[in-house]
């Protein structure tokens, strides 16, 4: 068997496998931040690029106006993503605005934003829409490594849904560009401390997703026709005395059970939750039995198992045995070289974990035994989430540098390839190309 075929064979395989317990939110090629699964893995793409440079193997290249972090998703011709239009903040009146602030980290103020909404055409890279959405006042500060676009829109049933934490909510028609509602209530207003982070999840006919602040941490569905409130749960584990410990900037998931119906897997600050995703209804939560929030990375799930990474300060990567029984049972958890932000993701029998220093851990998927770990070379920092796709596992960094691994239980890399700007958004995989959005521009990445 050729290593192309055998690659095949394990995306496949491993795709086949993760959609035994996964739920498609819709028919889109890469309809979210990671994948029509949700698990980071492409069903459908194929021959694609294993090298590229600023010129090699580029078919398009598209400055995008404004900041931003959200991944894009794709659906047709036509790829989305959201950005943020900045006006700094006066020095005098940002060092007032921050007498407030009690985190001590280093951060971005603003006069005012304007949060857009961008439609690229898939062939030619040409910008076909630019929809403003929701413009603020004064917002909130952001983290220096974060942005006001960093949760990913979701593509479903003909609408977009743009989300920008406590800043607000729109839906967008995916073929006009028409906005559709926008919902700016204040009472899904939190304060996020270092900006928005959690990206939304379609549920039906409810889009879902977390606002989990220093001062109020809850989950909410919206009605995806009106944008009104469908259902709002508080968060109900006992947190810490710190306000700060208390963030999460992470995304749920859906994980099916055996009985049919379906349980929304929610990880927000020191606790696991799960939910019904029609009503909001609490079925049960699991501690990480240790200190865990600002979460940002994404379980997975596959095996029968949930791999749930704990995130800030001593981040483990937790993996539950779950078959529907509540609370799940803890399976194993490995402690060195997790990551805070990157989410791990499955190919074959195997879990690849990276973490926010470029270290790269690849473990059994049903024991943690550890088979390598390894710092992808010339190290750097990882925000992005790496994906599987074309029996390749990609991975980006902050200093725009692409690492092409081979999976399997011995470390090889197949392809090291540099751009000039840095990248902070998810690559997507679709058809033969490779979209990576950096700093600057939206690359479509495709052997000529």
């Amino acid at each position: 068997m050729t290593a192309l075929c055998s690659g095949r064979l394990l995306a496949a395989l491993c795709l086949l496998s993760a959609a035994s317990i996964t739920v498609t939110c819709d028919a889109a090629e890469w309809p979210e931040w990671r994948g029509p699964g949700q698990q980071g893995q492409s069903p459908e793409a194929s021959g694609l690029p294993l090298t590229w440079s600023e010129a090699e193997n580029v078919v398009w290249k598209t400055p995008i106006p404004g900041r931003g972090h959200s991944t894009p998703v794709i659906e047709g011709d036509r790829i989305w993503i959201t950005t943020a239009l900045e006006t700094p903040a006066d020095p005098a009146d940002a060092n007032a605005r921050l007498e407030a602030n009690t985190g001590g980290q280093p951060l971005t103020l603003l006069e005012k934003v304007w949060l857009h909404a961008l439609c690229i055409d898939r062939n030619s890279g040409a910008i076909l829409h630019n929809v403003p959405l929701i413009k603020q006042e004064k917002p909130q500060w952001v983290h220096k490594l974060n942005s006001y676009a960093s949760p990913s829109p979701v593509l479903a049933d003909g609408k977009l849904f743009a989300h920008f934490g406590a800043f607000g909510t729109a839906a967008v028609d995916a073929l006009t560009g028409q906005v559709l509602w926008t919902n700016l209530d204040a009472d899904l207003v939190v304060m996020h401390e270092n900006g928005p982070g959690s990206s939304p999840v379609v549920w039906k006919d409810k889009l879902i997703f977390h606002l989990d602040g220093s001062d109020r941490q809850f989950i909410v569905a919206l009605d995806t026709a009106t944008g009104k409130v469908a259902w709002k749960t508080p968060r109900s584990g006992k947190l810490g005395d710190n306000p700060q410990l208390r963030k999460s900037y992470a995304t749920p998931i859906f994980f099916p059970l055996p009985d049919g119906s379906t349980e929304l897997l929610s990880p927000a600050a020191d606790w696991l939750y799960a939910y019904n995703p029609s009503t909001g209804q609490e079925r049960w939560k699991v501690s990480y039995g240790h200190l865990g929030f600002s979460n940002v990375a994404r379980p997975v799930t596959g095996h029968g198992m949930l791999y749930v990474p704990t995130c800030f300060m001593k981040s483990k990567m937790q993996a539950y045995a779950y078959d529907g029984s509540r609370p799940p049972k803890l399976a194993w958890e490995i402690t060195r070289s997790m990551p805070n932000q990157p989410s791990p993701v499955l190919a074959g029998e195997e879990i690849y974990i990276i973490d926010d220093r470029a270290v790269a851990t690849c473990a059994d998927a049903r024991t943690g035994q550890v088979h390598w770990q390894e710092r992808l070379g010339g190290g750097g920092n990882v925000s992005a989430s790496p994906v599987f796709a074309d029996g390749r596992i990609y991975v980006v960094t902050q200093e725009g540098k692409t690492h092409v691994l081979k999976p399997g239980k011995t470390y090889e890399v197949l392809a090291e390839n540099q751009l000039s700007s840095p990248i902070m958004a998810s690559p997507v995989p679709a058809g033969r190309a490779l979209f990576l959005r950096t700093e600057q521009a939206l690359f479509r990445i495709e052997e000529k």
